[in-house]
């Protein structure tokens, strides 16, 4: 009895430590999406069976590889695919995925070997017979390369995953599992730590600086990554992999709007109420009027499709899957647009190199179908996953990802740029002596047709492409700003060329001063002195011909009311008459004298060159005489000022329906050419007239010759005989 208790017990302990509790745990690691714990566990059952047992022994083999393809160690993949091969197990996928591990080694000939072999049984197979066309065509296109050039950016890359960058204005956002990333758990997904999203911006010498974590309410314990942007930069829509030991690990979008330097709490974007569906890799078209994304929901074509929803604004329209011309039985992901409508994504789905490979949808207007279909050539394709374009600017150039040459099979960010010859115009718009508008508009107008409404980044910036030989009008606008236009001829270039342009808008919402203006003592007459400032005036309102003014005149407070307000009334009057005298439109000016009902308020400029003000500070009479005498001086001359505030900034520029008046737009344009020439032209007479002045003082400065008598001449002439 007691021999037998023991052997008993000897058997349970050898249970206990047996495979199958590894495989059970490998299991529900895999049915939950743990992959690399699920490969971790495989692993140890691997270990645990015994090698007489070839058929048990190839069954967890392919697991092994199933588990590590899916978390990327294709390396380790491919031993566990070529072990459950070796074994026999091959009742199951083990040849083409197989296959497709030795393509991504690059080993085209045993990969054609293996996808041939799995066709014998599964005759007729797309999948295969895409992987054996590819091993066929990567060899041939790795030969022919292209025009594009591709290197590792290090400057960005960890030790850990590096993925899906984003160009927004002068700064990159990319998602990484590097160390700084926040929380300490490794994910049973990947087995690093969990993403974060980080950005980097550049310096005054125009590099970038060391990245750091996106701040504000985006980045969580969880995992976050494949961001993108509105096209002004100021929502952002990211991945949120949100876990639970229970079920599966469903991606999600989310979205967060900029407040200042930082991101508000990340909202969940509801596009369906489909509970058991992934939601991923996120972006905005050009227009900013659909959200693509990538989801595995009914409807599709199989595995993950590239789907889109119109943006409202209490949430989403309906949801569209975009087809057969973009979608396979494969996987689709990572969509990314190029600011001309090119779709860019990533496929397994079609004939590529290895792995996930890049192509371009162009958006196609010739036929019935939507888009025409570019594989990316090498280098941007290779062996391994290549995803997650963004561009710099509309130019064929900017980062995307690869995990091309990473044994781990972790991600890394590339450069890539392919030469092209574009023109085209980067455009700043900013408040006058102040900072950008990102909420401008700028209408661009061509002689060839072009009608477009173009919105600004966070940085008051845009780019556009134009065309050759056209002549285009730039109108920026913004609420509470003045307009401010320019022209632009594009002529025939044979390389490359970037226009850039400027757009001061003056404030709309706050007076603007007149320095300058100087009337005679307790008098209306202007003085000789003002002429300067008051022609200043004038060029403004011609080269602004769509802004119409108040002009008023302010005093301090000595004197009475009544008299401080007839008097500034009179000064009023003589400013408008001037500008009408120099052809001002009477209906654009409004004359109006507040005497000292208005004291100045300080604003931040004026602060910075006052520092015993501040901004909000109001110079009323009680403030002032708070002050030290010369103080008192210093504010009394601040309230005696002249100044306009602009009435409305589209005088003359839209029809009764609203809509822009561009005839009118062109003639106030060659209104404001001619205002800009004639600007031009004063200060040429005025340099010409200090030309001859300083002419005229060499000449009083050289003491007179005097004159040779005749006799001298005589002389000078025997002498030289």
């Amino acid at each position: 009895m007691k021999n037998n208790i023991l052997l008993t017990l000897s058997l349970l302990l050898l249970c206990a430590c047996g495979p199958d509790k590894y495989i059970k745990k490998g299991n529900e690691a895999m049915h939950i999406g743990e992959y690399y714990e699920a490969s971790l566990q495989y692993a140890k059952a691997y270990a645990k069976i015994p090698s007489a047992d070839k058929e048990k022994r190839g069954e967890i083999a392919y697991k092994i590889g199933e588990s590590n393809r899916r978390c990327n160690y294709s390396i380790k993949a491919l031993a566990g695919y070529r072990n459950a091969a070796r074994l026999k197990y091959t009742d199951t996928l083990t040849y083409y995925y197989l296959g497709e591990m030795e393509r991504i080694g690059k080993d085209y000939k045993n990969a054609a070997l293996h996808y041939e072999e799995f066709l014998k049984t599964n005759p007729g197979d797309k999948a295969a017979i895409i992987g054996l066309q590819g091993c066929a065509a990567a060899p041939e296109w790795k030969m022919q390369g292209s025009s594009y050039t591709v290197r590792e950016d290090k400057q960005f890359n960890s030790r850990y995953d590096d993925f899906c960058p984003v160009l927004m204005g002068d700064n990159i956002y990319f998602s990484s599992t590097r160390r700084e990333a926040e929380g300490d758990e490794i994910s049973a997904i990947t087995g690093m730590k969990y993403g974060d999203i980080f950005t980097a911006a550049k310096n005054e010498k125009g590099k970038w600086k060391k990245a750091e974590a996106v701040a504000g309410g985006v980045n969580t314990n969880y995992d976050e990554g494949a961001c993108c942007f509105s096209p002004n930069g100021s929502v952002m829509y990211f991945t949120r992999c949100r876990w639970d030991a229970n079920y599966p690990r469903l991606a999600e979008i989310y979205k967060s709007t900029r407040s200042d330097a930082t991101w508000s709490e990340a909202q969940l974007c509801v596009l369906s109420h489909d509970t058991l569906t992934s939601y991923a890799h996120p972006a905005i078209s050009p227009d900013g009027i659909y959200l693509y994304f990538v989801s595995n929901m009914p409807g599709g074509q199989g595995g993950l499709d590239i789907w889109r929803a119109e943006i409202l604004g209490d949430g989403f329209g309906l949801l569209e899957n975009l087809g057969p011309e973009i979608n396979t039985a494969g996987d689709e992901m990572f969509p990314t647009f190029r600011p001309n409508g090119d779709l860019y994504f990533s496929t397994n789905g079609r004939i590529g190199m290895g792995g996930l490979d890049l192509y371009k949808a162009t958006p196609d207007t010739s036929s019935t179908h939507n888009w025409k279909l570019e594989h990316l050539p090498y280098p941007m394709n290779s062996n391994g996953d290549d995803f997650g374009m963004t561009f710099d600017g509309i130019h064929n150039r900017g980062y995307f990802c690869s995990n091309r040459t990473n044994r781990r099979g972790w991600d890394k960010i590339y450069t890539f740029e392919c030469p092209e010859i574009i023109q085209s115009v980067k455009g700043w718009v900013y408040e006058q002596d102040g900072y950008e508008l990102p909420k401008a508009i700028v209408y661009m107008v061509g002689d060839d047709g072009t009608n477009e409404k173009l919105s600004v980044k966070l940085d008051g910036s845009f780019d556009v492409e134009v065309k050759p030989n056209v002549n285009y009008l730039f109108l920026a606008t913004c609420e509470g700003y003045m307009n401010y236009n320019n022209m632009l001829h594009v002529g025939t270039v044979t390389e490359s060329h970037e226009d850039t342009l400027q757009f001061p808008l003056p404030s709309a919402q706050i007076p603007v001063l007149i320095h300058n203006v100087f009337y005679e003592f307790n008098k209306a007459n202007l003085t000789p002195e003002s002429e300067p400032a008051l022609k200043g005036l004038v060029n403004l309102l011609k080269q602004n011909p769509a802004i119409s003014i108040e002009l008023s005149a302010h005093c301090d407070y000595r004197g009475s009311q009544e008299y401080n307000v007839k008097l500034s009334q009179h000064r009023a009057d003589a400013v408008v008459n001037y500008l009408i005298s120099h052809g001002i439109a009477k209906d654009r000016v409004v004359p109006k004298g507040y005497g000292k009902l208005k004291p100045k308020v300080i604003t931040g400029k004026f602060a910075e060159r006052y520092p015993f003000l501040k901004a909000g500070d109001e110079l009323t009479e009680e403030f002032i005489k708070k002050l030290p005498q010369g103080q008192q001086d210093t504010c009394n001359a601040l309230n005696r000022r002249t100044e306009f505030t602009v009435l409305n900034t589209t005088y003359g520029l839209l029809d009764d329906q609203g809509n822009l008046n561009t005839n009118n737009l062109i003639k106030q344009n060659a209104e404001k050419k001619a205002a800009i020439k004639e600007v031009q032209a004063e200060k040429q007479k005025t340099l010409d007239e200090k030309k001859v002045i300083e002419e005229k003082k060499d000449t009083i400065a050289q003491p007179a010759k005097p004159q040779k008598t005749q006799e001298e001449i005589k002389i000078e002439k025997e002498k030289k005989a």
